[in-house]
């Protein structure tokens, strides 16, 4: 069998116009393990024991707990049934039901699928290029191998830097829950976690390849294993929470890639708690000193990824009802931050 090499690998997707590198299947863009955490306000407010189901277990002294996760089919919290924690060993050796549609979340591999189409049979969905493409086992292998770091071509200023940037956003989010959607590989969600600054960091993302990378990624560092760090399989546009009960989001390079950044970001304002707040990084379709005919270029070629200009940035948050709305660019790279009033 022919060995190919990474290089070549990526050579495959080099003819998207805007960023050489990249062709116009690629993603751009940046989920366990729950011990016993500092939960926030809206977390510890979730832990309250309730009765016990008949069909949710048989011993008669187990109880069940409503948990912080929601049925992402109506939004109402999942009652838990096993070990407690906010750990990967607690999850994926507990059952999640809701009471109000009877249905059931498990984990699934590594991760807990908390989708809409979690434990189906028969039906199964095809998302848009640009959100299947990311479930490739060699695209989701690659991501941290290569792809990421041909970011900085376009103005990323690399992990390191965008995360500090990130933590400067997420100040008032300290102690409270943070959820990275579109999380891939977890390049971010490992960091949030190994922070300490966050009670708990969920890594969040519709690939099961991407979560599945994560874990490798976890498990080969021995830190990771005791934080508050969780794995969900879930669809940006049906978080699996509770409305006002997340503390901070975060979305790197990934606005880019979502079907429909209005529906997301409105999905990620009805998490947020007051005050709580949402920082991503994208691509620019262009910034105010690109030229008027490469911009005319980049708006026919560019299809299979939604790049949005800095307005109209700010003007789906603040129609989301977020505001102090802010941001930095460099080149094609923006990161931008707003609140939930």
């Amino acid at each position: 069998m022919a060995i190919v090499s990474t290089s070549s690998l990526l050579h495959q997707y080099s003819s998207f116009p805007k960023c050489p590198n990249f062709s116009h299947y690629s993603r751009f863009r940046p989920r366990l393990h729950f011990s016993s955490l500092r939960l926030s306000s809206s977390a510890i407010r979730a832990t309250a024991a309730v009765a016990v189901e008949p069909d949710l277990g048989t011993q008669q002294n187990q109880k069940l707990e409503v948990d912080l996760f929601a049925c992402p089919v109506c939004y109402e919290p999942l009652i838990r049934k096993g070990p407690p924690g906010f750990n990967l060993p607690a999850i994926y050796r507990s059952g999640f039901k809701c009471k109000r549609c009877n249905k059931s979340y498990s984990s699934k591999d590594i991760y807990l699928d908390l989708t809409v189409t979690a434990g189906l049979k028969e039906y199964s969905e095809v998302k848009p290029t640009g959100t299947e493409l990311f479930r490739s086992p060699l695209v989701s292998f690659l991501y941290e191998r290569g792809w990421r770091q041909n970011f900085n071509r376009s103005g990323f200023p690399g992990p390191d830097e965008e995360f500090k940037m990130a933590q400067e956003y997420f100040k008032s989010a300290e102690g409270g829950l943070l959820v990275d959607v579109s999380c891939g590989s977890g390049l971010f969600s490992r960091k949030f976690a190994k922070s300490g600054a966050y009670s708990g960091v969920i890594a969040l993302d519709f690939s099961e390849n991407m979560l599945r990378q994560c874990y490798d990624f976890i498990k080969s560092d021995d830190t990771l294993l005791t934080t508050n760090l969780a794995l969900v399989r879930a669809d940006v546009s049906r978080l699996p929470f509770s409305s006002g009960s997340v503390d901070a989001v975060h979305a790197g390079a990934a606005l880019h890639c979502w079907p429909s950044p209005s529906n997301a970001i409105a999905e990620i304002t009805r998490i947020l708690r007051s005050g709580g707040v949402f920082a991503g990084t994208t691509f620019l379709r262009y910034n105010s000193s690109t030229p008027w005919i490469i911009r005319s270029l980049r708006g026919r070629f560019v299809q299979t990824y939604i790049y949005l200009t800095e307005e109209e940035i700010e003007d789906v948050c603040t129609s989301c009802g977020l505001t102090n709305y802010s941001s930095k660019v460099q080149q094609s790279f923006i990161m931008f931050s707003a609140q939930k009033p």
